[in-house]
């Protein structure tokens, strides 16, 4: 299959240069990823892209506001269905899709991989021996996830997969594919160490470890660095490996084991 990434126009902290539309082509067929915010520029980049071929559908990731509002509008326009893992408060699937279901492409398809922790309802897709990652990889950077025992778990099934590339939902595209996921990996294995150290270090509340864990971070992160140790935490402690001291105050709450 051909790619063609389109770039929203929405650069920001949490988005990077902006949100990756992908342009799925096999033949005179077409699949559209992750549309993105509604952009009347980023519409027309759509459309323009997709010229004389064939729409097959319109696919979302996951239901944040920067891959999903515009999946609708465009699908309407375009006289295909839009599929999803579920609905979002800016986005409603045609179609649901679930892990191992396929999207026909002519006579190739994309194969949906439910990999939740970024978000619950997170999909990457599979062609070949490339994995489009939504925002479960991204290029460049790191991501804020909601649940950190099933993001693991994602990432070791990406891993298992053995593609070649990855396809992110921001970001460039990622020819070494099994280093970058083992580098993620690595990247939260080496987070649980670094909190389970500043809690051991005296660190007993969430802006207590992200002070000592975070030094130096921009200001305007902190609020996101504040629910990665939260996150974080949930599955420490699921695990044993740190406690909550119920007797405490909210200021020294998370204690290391004795």
């Amino acid at each position: 299959m051909e790619i063609a990434r389109i770039l929203a126009p929405n650069p920001g902290p949490f988005t990077g240069s902006g949100t990756n539309t992908y342009v799925i082509c096999n033949g005179e067929h077409a699949a559209l990823l992750d549309p993105g915010p509604i952009i009347p520029e980023h519409l027309s980049a759509i459309e323009q892209a997709v010229g004389e071929l064939t729409p097959v559908g319109v696919i979302v990731t996951h239901n944040h506001s920067d891959h999903a509002p515009m999946a609708n509008m465009l699908a309407e326009r375009l006289g295909v269905a839009a599929f999803g893992y579920e609905a979002g408060p800016d986005f409603t699937p045609d179609v649901l899709i679930c892990d191992g279901d396929s999207i026909p492409i002519g006579a190739k398809e994309l194969i949906a991989v439910h990999t939740p922790g970024h978000t619950a309802d997170h999909l990457c897709f599979l062609a070949g021996q490339q994995l489009f990652t939504g925002d479960h990889i991204m290029g460049g950077s790191t991501v804020v996830i909601e649940d950190a025992a099933a993001y693991m778990a994602s990432l070791h099934r990406v891993a298992a997969l053995g593609v070649d590339r990855l396809c992110p939902g921001h970001g460039d595209l990622i020819d070494n594919a099994g280093d970058a996921v083992a580098a993620y990996i690595e990247h939260r294995l080496e987070r649980e160490r670094q909190i389970v150290a500043a809690v051991e270090g005296g660190a007993g509340s969430v802006q207590q470890i992200v002070d000592a864990v975070y030094e130096g971070i921009d200001p305007v992160l902190i609020p996101a660095a504040c629910f990665q140790v939260e996150v974080q935490l949930e599955k420490l402690i699921s695990e044993n490996r740190l406690f909550l001291d119920r007797a405490a105050t909210v200021d020294t709450r998370v204690v290391a084991p004795e």
